[in-house]
C-alpha cells in the first residue's frame, strides 16, 4: 500500500431492502435459492461501487452476503447444533439465543472463499476481509462438547486458520479478525485469547489486522457504554500484548468514544486502523472531525502506519447516513494528506 493514509471501513455496510430489512441486525434474507445468491453478489457490486465512489482506498464486500458478522460462519461448520439453542449472555452484555457445539467442530468447505474471489474480480483496489476471531466466536455460542473456552477457541483457531489461507490464495491483501471479547474478558485475553489468534494466522503471507472495538449502535452497546465512566480503558488491558504479536495492523474505535488517545502508545510500532467515524450516531461527522481525530493519533503512529477507518461496522446505519460517513473519512483523510505533504 503505497498511498499515504489509506482508507477502510470496519465490515459491514447496510444492506440494500430488496436484499435485508434495512437498518437492522440479523435480518433475513428476504430470497431464497438461486435468487438469493444473485442478489448477494449484486448487493456486494453496489457496496463497492459506494466504497469506490466515497474515494474508499481498500475496499471490502461491505458483509453483504452474511447475516452476522459471527454466525453466518459458525452456520458453515460442523459439530454446532442450531436447533438445540441456549440462552447466553453475549460479552457479558444481554441475552441471546445462540447454537450449541454438540460435537468436535470442523470445516467441511470454504466459506467466504468463493465471495472473496467474485470481490476480487471486481477490483483491482487492495481489498480486506473480516473473519470473526476465536474468542468472539466461543462468546457467541452454547459449549456442550469440549467445556472448555480455551480448547473450543483453540479449534475455532485451526478452522479460521483453514479459512484465511484459501482467502489470502484468493487475492485478500488484508485479513482481519473481529474481536470484541477482547475488550471484556481481559485475563483470558493475555492467558490464551492472543495466543489463540497468532493460531490464526500462522503461516499467512497477506496483511493481518484485529478489530476491537465497543461495538455496533445498539441499545445494548449503548447502555453498556455509559457503565464505563469517563475514560474508556479497555485497550490498555491487550495493546502490551498485541504490540509484541505478530499481527500486523490493530483497528480501533476512537472518534466520539472514551478512550484516551494517548493509549496508542501501547502499540507503537504496529499499524493503526483508527475509527475516525462514528458508528452509533446518525450524525455524519464532517471532514475537519475526521481529520481531527487523524491528528489527534498522528501523535502516537507514524504517518506511513495510519490508516483511517471507522469504528465498527454500520449494518445497522440507513444507506445514506453510511454514504455520508464515508466521504467524511475520505475527505477528512485527504485534509491531513495535504497537510503532511506541505
Amino acid at each position: 500500500m503505497t498511498k499515504l493514509l489509506p482508507t477502510s471501513t470496519a465490515g459491514s455496510l447496510p444492506k440494500p431492502s430488496w436484499l435485508a430489512q434495512p437498518e437492522t441486525l440479523w435480518s433475513p434474507w428476504k430470497l431464497q435459492g438461486d435468487e438469493l445468491a444473485e442478489a448477494k453478489q449484486d448487493a456486494l457490486r453496489v457496496s463497492l461501487q459506494e466504497q469506490q465512489l466515497a474515494g474508499i482506498d481498500i475496499v471490502s464486500d461491505g458483509e453483504q452476503t452474511r447475516q452476522h458478522f459471527v454466525t453466518t460462519f459458525i452456520e458453515h461448520l460442523s459439530g454446532v447444533d442450531f436447533e438445540n439453542r441456549k440462552t447466553v449472555k453475549i460479552r457479558d452484555r444481554y441475552d441471546a439465543s445462540v447454537p450449541s457445539v454438540v460435537d468436535a467442530v470442523s470445516r467441511q468447505k470454504p466459506v467466504f472463499v468463493e465471495d472473496a474471489k467474485f470481490l476480487r474480480q471486481q477490483t483491482t483496489q487492495p481489498i480486506k476481509w473480516a473473519l470473526p476471531g476465536p474468542m468472539t466466536m466461543i462468546d457467541t455460542l452454547y459449549d456442550a462438547h469440549y467445556k472448555s473456552r480455551e480448547k473450543l477457541a483453540w479449534e475455532f483457531a485451526k478452522i479460521l486458520n483453514q479459512e484465511a489461507k484459501e482467502l489470502e490464495a484468493a487475492g485478500v491483501d488484508i485479513i482481519q479478525f473481529d474481536e470484541p471479547a477482547f475488550n471484556v474478558f481481559f485475563d483470558e485475553v493475555n492467558d490464551w485469547g492472543i495466543a489463540s489468534l497468532e493460531r490464526a494466522v500462522e503461516g499467512l503471507k497477506c496483511e493481518t489486522a484485529v478489530h476491537i472495538c465497543y461495538g455496533y449502535g445498539i441499545k445494548a452497546n449503548t447502555d453498556w457504554k455509559k457503565t464505563l465512566g469517563s475514560e474508556w480503558r479497555q485497550y490498555e488491558q491487550a495493546f502490551p500484548k498485541l504490540q509484541q504479536s505478530s499481527i500486523d495492523l490493530i483497528s480501533l474505535e476512537c472518534h466520539n468514544s472514551h478512550v484516551p488517545i494517548d493509549l496508542l502508545e501501547l502499540i507503537r510500532g504496529k499499524k493503526v486502523m483508527v475509527g475516525a467515524i462514528d458508528v452509533a450516531s446518525n450524525n455524519i461527522e464532517s471532514p475537519e472531525e475526521v481529520a481531527a481525530t487523524l491528528r489527534k493519533a498522528l501523535e502516537f503512529v507514524h504517518a506511513d502506519k495510519l490508516y483511517p477507518c471507522t469504528n465498527c461496522g454500520m449494518a445497522p446505519l440507513s444507506r445514506n447516513v453510511a454514504r455520508g460517513k464515508l466521504q467524511a473519512l475520505s475527505a477528512g483523510a485527504e485534509i491531513i494528506r495535504r497537510e503532511l505533504s506541505v
